[in-house]
């Protein structure tokens, strides 16, 4: 199973830095810094992250623009490397970026890796938004936001460890950038332009203790909190089985059938114990999916909820798939692989990929979903 990572260097990042332009924002600007002899940097630093990637090579499909926006430094060290965005002129445009930051969620990237500073955060952000994981590689000469790692190397470091399937929780970091017209004039003006999912620090414990060990039955508690803060009105939610989501049933008031599965819609139960026929005439547009995973074996899908079909899950779609788990469930996993047995195989193999769990209040980690062969 290979690591679909989106990559999009802007190139003109940085260049004003040099030269004290304080900013390289505009296609004047950066012709007046390469003018005055500034050198790009951008996709130096892009090849410092991903050179970390490099002992996992064959498990990583790297997504890219042609040239110098990616393609260039991917192909360079040997990665497996697809061009889905050409652009139309030598000099790359905020639109390029915006485009092809667009079909790589589209696409359904894990991760997109970007080198650029706060203008190449806003053009990102204003394409994807809170969609899909994204994290910056620094390269810009401002950096107010906080989706970029600290250094390059730290950004690739991150990668691997998503790579390699460690628990990395995802959270919102703001896009802030400044006025650069003003910063010449010796104003700081910041502005937050919006937030994006970034992977965090590693967390194995949660911040919910218990002698200084993850405690289930409050860790259970934040992550049901969570999940019905989230719940939006007039939608249907199908409440798989066992008791993590029997905590959130019980953080609504409502019955719950353990081994069943129930349907909510505006946090009121309004069907009980459904068979697989029942759930899929229920289910519409507007219909997400709570499941949990077997601990121990990591099935999603195929033990004990065999109520959500083939066709229940299809209709539904990864997207609203809600999971929720515990770290130090996924933990015992020892690292493998999440199992979707759906009976169906090109929808376990569509399945498969890195999906975010719930495992506390507004925290989250990627794990993986296995196509098993």
């Amino acid at each position: 199973m290979q690591f679909k990572l989106g990559l999009i260097i802007n190139p003109l990042a940085g260049l004003g830095g040099s030269v004290a332009l304080k900013g390289s924002d505009g296609a004047e600007t950066a012709q007046q810094a390469l003018a005055l002899g500034a050198e790009p940097r951008a996709n130096q630093r892009a090849k410092t992250a991903l050179t970390q990637l490099l002992p996992h090579q064959q498990n990583i499909a790297i997504f890219t623009v042609n040239g110098e926006m990616g393609e260039r430094t991917a192909k360079e060290l040997g990665f497996n490397t697809q061009v889905i965005y050409q652009t139309q002129s030598t000099v790359t445009r905020p639109e390029d970026t915006e485009t092809a930051a667009q079909m790589m969620q589209q696409l359904g990237v894990d991760l997109i890796l970007f080198a650029g500073g706060d203008g190449t955060a806003r053009n990102i952000c204003h394409a994807v938004g809170d969609s899909c994981p994204v994290l910056g590689i620094p390269a810009g000469c401002k950096i107010h936001s906080g989706v970029y790692a600290i250094t390059p190397k730290a950004a690739g470091r991150v990668v691997e460890l998503l790579v390699t399937g460690e628990l990395v929780s995802i959270g919102e970091a703001d896009v802030m950038d400044i006025d650069e017209a003003a910063f010449r004039e010796g104003t700081v003006r910041a502005k937050r332009f919006g937030e994006m999912q970034v992977p965090t620090e590693l967390r194995y414990v949660q911040a919910v203790k218990n002698g200084g060990k993850e405690s289930d039955e409050l860790v259970l508690a934040d992550i049901a909190a969570y999940v019905v803060a989230e719940m939006e009105e007039d939608e249907t939610y199908i409440m798989g089985s066992g008791s993590t989501v029997a905590a959130v049933m019980e953080e609504m008031g409502l019955d719950n059938t353990l081994l069943g599965v129930d349907v909510v819609r505006d946090q009121a139960l309004i069907a009980q114990d459904q068979t697989a026929q029942q759930l899929l005439s229920l289910a519409d547009d507007k219909t997400k999916l709570v499941i949990t995973l077997i601990g121990g074996q990591g099935h999603i899908f195929g033990r004990g909820n065999q109520q959500l079909s083939p066709n229940l899950i299809k209709k539904i779609g990864k997207d609203n798939i809600i999971l929720i788990a515990t770290k130090s469930k996924l933990k015992a996993l020892n690292g493998r692989p999440l199992i979707a047995d759906t009976g169906d195989e090109q929808l376990d193999e569509s399945l498969a990929g890195f999906i975010k769990v719930i495992t506390g209040f507004n925290d989250h980690v990627m794990y993986a979903i296995g196509h098993q062969e």
